[in-house]
């Protein structure tokens, strides 16, 4: 049984990532987990403070979060009515980012699917605060799905690296999970200087094609570009549905994210964007 975590705001950014996971784990049997979180604005002061006119105000909080889980659960029961998926509705007064690290530990989380949590009416995957510290802390897949996006089954899986990870410590299981469903084929993307890869870099590439095994795959080199700029070069001239990366320290995903440059970042596509973390469970 494949669990999945997918926070909430209410907002039709956040339904269109339900929408879309609902559809991309239509033929599994899967537990969605519908999280929503919550801090009273008077928090920070007030009710820290015991003020008696705040008490009970965290209750007032939690109910009508409650209710709007409920009301998104009878909503997609309604619209999607699939026997193969079963929903669990999780409030919680903390912020999104600790609920989400905390739960995925506690319940053993697959995946986490979110809305970009970016800027409103963009129409690529603009990485906001909350969705960039969930990657960097989430001990599992994190799944990114841009505003109004309409689902397209992932048939043709782009995967940019760089050949530094040891890819037989690396869960590639949700990856090649989505492949075999729904029987894509993976692009792998590698930018370089001009230089030979070194003998590391070789092994670990062979391992990569070792784990994909029978999942139709291409191996691409190109050299003298920014990484962004071959992303976007290659979603232009190919029809891809998915984009995934693995994160780890040393390559180019994690020096993104540590740069403070990254909340204007746009890797300008307008496809679901799934990390992969390094070295963790899944």
């Amino acid at each position: 049984m494949k669990k999945v975590l997918i926070p909430t705001d209410f907002s039709a950014n956040a339904y269109n990532a339900i929408s879309y996971a609902l559809k991309l784990y239509k033929n599994e049997e899967t537990t969605f987990y519908l999280m929503n979180t919550y801090t009273p604005a008077v928090y920070q002061s007030e009710y820290l403070l015991f003020s008696p006119g705040q008490i009970g105000l965290g209750d007032i909080y939690q109910e009508n979060s409650e209710k709007k889980l409920n009301e998104v659960k009878q909503c997609i029961l309604e619209e999607f009515n699939n026997p193969k998926h079963t929903f669990i509705i999780h409030s919680a007064f903390n912020t999104l980012v600790y609920e989400v690290v905390e739960t995925v530990e506690n319940e053993n989380i697959d995946v986490v699917v979110m809305g970009t949590q970016g800027a409103t009416g963009a129409k690529e995957i603009l990485l906001g605060t909350n969705t960039v510290h969930v990657i960097k802390q989430a001990k599992c897949p994190v799944l990114v799905v841009p505003p109004k996006y309409s689902f397209d089954a992932p048939k043709e899986i782009l995967f940019p690296t760089d050949y530094e990870i040891d890819y037989k410590k690396t869960p590639l299981e949700q990856l090649t999970n989505i492949a075999k469903t729904h029987g894509s084929k993976i692009d792998i993307l590698h930018v370089s200087s001009g230089n030979e890869l070194t003998n590391d870099q070789l092994e670990n590439k062979s391992k990569l094609g070792e784990l994909l095994g029978d999942i139709p795959h291409r191996f691409h080199d190109v050299t003298d570009q920014e990484i962004i700029t071959a992303i976007n070069n290659f979603q232009t001239d190919q029809k891809i549905n998915l984009l995934t990366m693995v994160r780890n320290k040393h390559t180019f995903l994690e020096r993104l994210f540590i740069e403070p440059i990254i909340k204007k970042i746009s890797f300008h596509v307008t496809i679901p964007f799934l990390v992969l973390p390094h070295n963790s469970k899944v």
